[in-house]
């Protein structure tokens, strides 16, 4: 058996360091959340996230003076933080919804759910494939 190999493209699409660059690209665009590579001063509510992080791991979410935080082996490669979105609460669970787009063309979408707001490898998840 072969072990798979993932491709290297995605290291570049899973570093959040683009997230900063965009909003310096975009700022306010409305599919954007404000993102910087310092800690925001204006900001009340933000997530600070490993560059290279993985499934809701060692991330620290400030919300009005509170910390959470999650575990994880990540971050001595730096951070990134981000306002936070608020996820709606469905009775006690909370879906991220992701998409797919093959060609500009919407090909799917992917609905991961957990019982908190930080989605993680236990979340469920349930793909939908557009035909």
């Amino acid at each position: 058996m072969r072990t798979p190999i993932e491709p290297i493209w995605k290291m570049l699409l899973s570093n959040k360091g683009i997230l900063p660059i965009l909003w310096e690209l975009f700022p306010g665009h409305p599919n954007l959340l404000e993102a910087h590579f310092h800690e925001p001063d204006r900001l009340v509510d933000y997530v600070k996230k490993p560059l290279l992080s993985r499934e809701g791991a060692n991330l620290a979410i400030h919300r009005a003076g509170a910390i959470e935080e999650t575990a994880g082996p990540y971050g001595a490669e730096g951070f990134v933080f981000q306002k936070t979105a608020r996820i709606p609460n469905f009775d006690g669970f909370f879906p991220v919804i992701g998409s797919w787009l093959i060609d500009g063309i919407a090909a799917g979408i992917g609905i991961r759910e957990s019982n908190t707001p930080v989605t993680n490898n236990r979340s469920c998840f349930v793909p939908h494939l557009f035909e």
